[in-house]
This record gives structure tokens, C-alpha cells and sequence, in this order.
């Protein structure tokens, strides 16, 4: 079983350029989002980060309080190379599920997927403990069964919903319609808002 907190399998990926993963540009559906926002100093998480397109993209545009959280130094390494001039306290080499902070928003972005299906219900947990009330979880899950014994592990929106509903009121959650061509209908474009009240 390979998990998301495994370090080395991650590292191995980055060392040889396994990251099938990385379509090189900001996705399409996120940039959209992004491009929505009027306040750039919200605190946003970016968990499983990679490359973090979507991190330097909302950096370039002037948002201010981006962090970004990878298990993997290669990837570190590469955003901080790529984007010099992006913060480097708030490039985060760590395992999320450790991680600890408070978030107006998180983008979910190549992260889910990442993880087996025995850890989907302590992502959302965590998702949950890492958002403040009101915050939202915001970004792509694939619509696409994918692959079994490694990832990206896929699903459907009947298999995900169960696992948001206990923590999240369910803003959209919905085919992309905006995918890259490569993942056209096979993404789901989500954003899940932690309640305000408890």
C-alpha cells in the first residue's frame, strides 16, 4: 500500500520524473476560481503541492498568504527554483496530516487522489481541523475510476459525497466544464464550505 505520508515512494516519483501527474500550467478550473477572489490576503493551503502551478500562479497575482505543503524535497525544490521570488517560509516541507494552522481556503488539486482509499475519510477530518468556519476546500477530484494498486486512485461523485457530507455543506460538486482537454469529463469541480456555526 502506498500512502501519502510514504516520503520515499514520493521522492523516488520526483527523482525520476515519475509525475504524470504535473500538466505544467495552472488548471484551467482553479485559475477560474482563483480568478473570482477579490481579497489576496486570505490564508490559503495548498496540500500535496508538486510543482504548485496553482500556488505560483495566485502568488503572480498578488495574493499574499499562500502556503504550500509537500512530503517530498524534490518538490520543495523545484517551486523554490521555479518561483524564487515565492516566500520561502511559506514553502512547507511536511506531511499534511501533521500539519497544523488555520485556512480561509484550501485548493485540492492532484492531492486526493494521491491517497488510499482508507485514508479518504482522515483527509476530510483533517481538511476540516485545518479550515476556519467558513473556510472552503475548493478544487478537482477525477470522475474517472483510474487505477487500483498504485496511484492516482480514482472514483465517482456517489463514492466521494459520503466521505464531505459528515464535515461540509456542499456548495458544488459537479462536473468540471472547464477541464483541459486530457481530463474533459473526467473531473469533478468541487467547493465544500466548513460551517460557520459549529
Amino acid at each position: 500500500m502506498i500512502e501519502a505520508n510514504d516520503k520515499a515512494y514520493w521522492e523516488a516519483r520526483w527523482a525520476n520524473n515519475q509525475t504524470g501527474w504535473d500538466i505544467g500550467y495552472a488548471s484551467t478550473p482553479i485559475k477560474t476560481y482563483v480568478d473570482g477572489l477579490e481579497d489576496k490576503s486570505i490564508n490559503v493551503l495548498i496540500p500535496g503541492c508538486g510543482n504548485a502551478y496553482e500556488g505560483q500562479y495566485m502568488h503572480d497575482q498578488g495574493f499574499t498568504n499562500v502556503h504550500l505543503i509537500d512530503i517530498a524535497q524534490g518538490a520543495i525544490d523545484r517551486i523554490a527554483e521555479a518561483a524564487p521570488t515565492f516566500p520561502k517560509d511559506k514553502l512547507i516541507l511536511g506531511d499534511f496530516f501533521q500539519h497544523q494552522g488555520q485556512y480561509d481556503l484550501i485548493i485540492e488539486q492532484t492531492f486526493f487522489c494521491a491517497l488510499e482509499k482508507e485514508q479518504r475519510d482522515a483527509y476530510a477530518a483533517k481538511m476540516f481541523e485545518l479550515l476556519k468556519p467558513g473556510g472552503r476546500l475548493v478544487g478537482l477530484l477525477f470522475d474517472d475510476p483510474l487505477f487500483e494498486e498504485h496511484p492516482p486512485y480514482g472514483g465517482n461523485k456517489h463514492a466521494y459525497l459520503p466521505i464531505f457530507e459528515k464535515h461540509f455543506e456542499i456548495e458544488v460538486f459537479e462536473r468540471a466544464y472547464n477541464s483541459i482537454k486530457p481530463r474533459a469529463d473526467r473531473e469533478l469541480f468541487i467547493s465544500l464550505q466548513k460551517p460557520i456555526v459549529q
